[in-house]
């Protein structure tokens, strides 16, 4: 068994998804390897909820047991956390085995919306994977 750490550092650019105040932005980590006739799920977590910002800086790290990041994809949501239901505010997907991990953390930039006018929004992470 391996462990994938990732350093959630910031999020910049956020899109506004409430009507009244600014979004509430968390980050949701989900960890599954992609099989060919079974995919397995290997957990979520979360980060911490920023109240009203759209650049928030987190500075939180996390620690998922894997048996190899062969076909591991790592997918990231950034939600607005809502009283009812929370609302989406983008997403991206990693495919670990493309990054050539190891013990030392790979800066990592991802867009997570993609904006027609103004800034792109995008999630700076660390991510590295001892056995």
């Amino acid at each position: 068994m391996g462990i994938l750490t990732i350093y959630l550092d910031r999020a910049t650019n956020l899109k506004d998804k409430d009507t009244i105040g600014k979004s509430d932005p968390y980050i949701k980590f989900e960890l599954e390897q992609n099989n060919t006739f079974k995919d397995k799920d290997y957990g979520e977590m979360k980060s911490t909820t920023k109240s009203n910002e759209l650049n928030p800086v987190y500075e939180e790290t996390f620690h998922f047991n894997i048996p190899t990041i062969e076909n591991m994809e790592l997918t990231c949501k950034v939600m607005d956390d809502d009283t009812l239901k929370d609302d989406k505010m983008g997403k991206c997907k990693i495919k670990l085995e493309k990054l050539d991990l190891s013990g030392t953390p790979t800066p990592v930039k991802e867009k997570v919306y993609n904006r027609i006018m103004g800034e792109d929004a995008y999630l700076h992470l660390s991510l590295s994977y001892t056995e």
